[in-house]
């Protein structure tokens, strides 16, 4: 009800009190849950995680306002559920009040997508498990504009918002610039991404071939964290734990991550859960960074990760309308009270509470832990390494959750399970610690590990590493678009042409081996472009790669190999044997092999004179380029050489070795293969120095 406003003031009569038109109430709700694009992607990211999603996926267009894609492979949507989904204060999250005090879902008014519907155009296609097809509805004012129609779908829901606020002039004139909303959304998933380690994300622009936001299941927070927020943060941070042993219901516990007194930012990073929920707690934040400006430079912020639990009878998750803010003042004065009862931060541990000297408060050197934040956070470890076997029983977990979906997957996750079996932690730890020196050849690398010198066979690191990237962004990657479709027969024919074995066979031989492994492409198009986004469309021409690596592409000179590779070397009729051939295909594929291109420095040069005849003699074969005259040698060529061969070192350096830090587990047989050799031990040195 509202007070009519055009009525006289003064000594009239007052004015009448009416009752608003449902359409106007719905619309005004839905103006302060849905207040921007952002929040909208929030909610509907929310409800993928409640419907028990691995893979939640976020496209938008100019900022929300003109598309918002949200894809999940959830449970999906009963087809008798369609009818009633946008309905306001439709939910299967509670049916009484009382289910509030001990909720656990992050979506329960059942407000999200009816607002939608208000302020956007909203599409849903969904299916659940059992059925043939799926359907796709649109919505409007809560309503459905049409009766469900069955179409093709994957597994789980796809929500589809246009046009937002299309009818609140107002609202969309704040938000005509699309830059706004954008990274708000990407730093709402990136959130999302560091305490749900067991979902992939992803978050792109629509249209845009890399995500920005990519992040794939891990069993540690830690590479959560590395993986969204770069290696340079997680140099940085430090494990923080505590919990109330004395309580009995355990009334508070909280583990997370913070940086120390080397970390440098312009901004202050914090995630804030309380109850896995992601909520904003301004007075926290300010009372931590009060004490972080007595450590850090003053300009430079802190990141901050809390995973806070309280019992859920003590948090009010009813107390804004979009779910920012969850924890009431009465949970905050229950554990108050704790705290003064002797179970605050400092001694939750049990350790005592000691007076540290000012001295040791200071930094004095980089290395020294004296000055440094933890000190302020007693008896709390640093170890930052988690228990690898904790995939596989994440992976149980999941199982137990969704038998289908693990039965579909489990010679995936048996493939990745091996791996960790498979870890040589001794190698873990040179790869995760070293530093890069330079190329040595054409092979190796050098690397710095402590006081030791390895080198490092390139393409046997890289091919591993693709491999397992392989694996682990399964079903998830981003594409490469050839910029024009490449037919497999062609491919095959170079493939087969350049192919030392089939050297002894006829050029019509050839054709029938192409024709047949084209074939076989062509039949398991649909399984490889689905599981490793391998596109083969219906005329058997090849559209799209993945992207393996973020910021690599492979040499398309090998190219053919790899599509021969695929026909011939990849077992189709065994599921788990078809995923470890197909991505130790596609790891040879994109490995650093060296360039087909000769190397042009040194007497290399020799290789791109114009003269063959010289050439093949080695006459000349000491001169190099400063005694080679410019017309004998074709210095297109050797531009593309040179260019060449330079941009592989810089992947070496910038991408490959980066990318091994992050996520190489390399292979016990590496110890022994010749893929790491040690040449050099500066203690061994210091004692030949000692004996000169």
């Amino acid at each position: 009800m509202d007070v009519d406003d055009s009525a006289p003031r003064g000594g009239g009569e007052p004015p009448r009190i009416r009752r608003l038109e449902e359409s106007v109430v719905n619309r005004i709700a839905a103006g302060e849950v849905i207040q921007r694009p952002s929040s909208a992607v929030k909610e509907l990211v929310e409800n993928s995680i409640d419907a028990g999603a691995s893979t939640v996926s976020v496209a938008v267009k100019d900022g929300g306002l003109k598309l918002i894609q949200v894809s999940d492979d959830g449970h999906g949507i009963r087809f008798e559920d369609l009818p009633i989904l946008c309905e306001r204060h439709t939910t299967s999250k509670l049916s009484a009040y009382e289910d509030l005090q001990t909720i656990k879902s992050m979506g329960f008014r059942g407000e999200a997508l009816a607002s939608m519907t208000y302020v956007g155009h909203v599409t849903v296609t969904t299916i659940t498990e059992g059925q043939l097809h799926g359907y796709r509805v649109s919505y409007r004012d809560g309503v459905m504009e049409n009766d469900p129609k069955p179409c093709a779908a994957v597994k789980g829901t796809q929500v589809m918002v246009e046009n937002l606020f299309y009818n609140m002039a107002a609202r969309r004139k704040t938000l005509q610039n699309s830059n706004d909303d954008y990274p708000k959304i990407v730093d709402f998933i990136s959130r999302f991404a560091v305490h749900h380690i067991n979902v992939n994300f992803s978050c792109r622009k629509h249209g845009a071939n890399r995500a920005d936001v990519h992040s794939a299941s891990t069993s540690s927070r830690l590479d959560a964290i590395r993986n969204v927020y770069g290696v340079s943060v997680v140099r940085d941070l430090m494990e923080i734990e505590v919990s109330d042993e004395n309580a009995v219901d355990g009334i508070f516990t909280m583990d997370g991550f913070i940086s120390n007194a080397n970390y440098v930012a312009k901004k202050t990073t914090m995630i804030l859960f309380i109850n896995d929920r992601l909520v904003d707690c301004t007075s926290l934040k300010r009372a931590i960074e009060f004490v972080y400006s007595a450590i850090l430079p003053q300009a430079s912020k802190p990141f901050i990760y809390m995973s806070i639990n309280l019992p859920r009878e003590h948090v009010d998750v009813n107390i804004h309308p979009t779910k920012k803010e969850t924890v009431n003042s009465s949970a905050l004065a229950q554990a108050n009270t704790q705290k003064e009862k002797g179970t605050d931060v400092s001694t939750a541990t049990g350790a005592k509470s000691q007076k540290i000297p000012v001295s040791q408060m200071v930094r004095t050197d980089p290395l020294d832990p004296s000055g440094r934040l933890h000190t302020y956070w007693h008896g709390q470890s640093s170890n930052l390494e988690k228990k690898s076997d904790l995939v596989s029983v994440r992976n149980v977990v999941r199982s137990r959750r969704n038998p289908k979906d693990a039965g579909d997957l489990s010679s995936r996750h048996e493939l990745l399970t091996e791996i960790d079996s498979n870890l040589h932690p001794g190698l873990l730890d040179i790869v995760k610690n070293c530093t890069y020196v330079g190329v040595a050849d054409e092979v190796f690398a050098l690397i710095q590990h402590n006081t030791r010198l390895y080198l490092v066979n390139v393409i046997n690191v890289s091919k591993e590493l693709m491999y397992q990237q392989a694996l682990c962004r399964f079903g998830n990657f981003n594409a490469i678009q050839l910029s024009e479709p490449a037919p497999l027969r062609e491919l095959l024919t170079m493939a087969l042409k350049d192919d030392e074995s089939m050297r002894d066979e006829n050029d019509k031989e050839k054709l029938e081996i192409a024709e047949v492994n084209t074939e076989i492409l062509k039949e398991n198009a649909e399984m490889i472009n689905e599981y490793f986004s391998i596109h083969i469309d219906q005329g058997g021409n090849l559209t799209r790669l993945p992207v393996v690596l973020d910021q690599y592409t492979p040499d398309m000179d090998r190219l053919p190999e790899f599509i021969l590779t695929l026909g011939n070397d990849v077992t189709w009729d065994v599921e788990k044997e078809c995923f470890r051939t197909a991505a130790a295909a596609i790891g040879n594929f994109y490995a650093l092999h060296p360039p087909i291109l000769p190397n042009p420095s040194g007497n290399g040069i020799q290789l791109y004179k114009k003269n063959k005849d010289q050439m093949a003699s080695g006459e000349h074969a000491d001169n190099d380029l400063t005694s080679t005259e410019e017309d004998d040698v074709d210095q297109e060529l050797l531009a593309e050489a040179e260019a060449t061969w330079a941009q592989r070192e810089w992947t070496i350096q910038h991408v490959l070795f980066p990318s091994m830090r992050l996520f190489l587990k390399p292979p016990k047989s590496m110890a022994t293969d010749g893929t790491f050799v040690q040449v050099a031990s500066l203690e061994k040195l210091y004692k030949i120095f000692e004996r000169c």
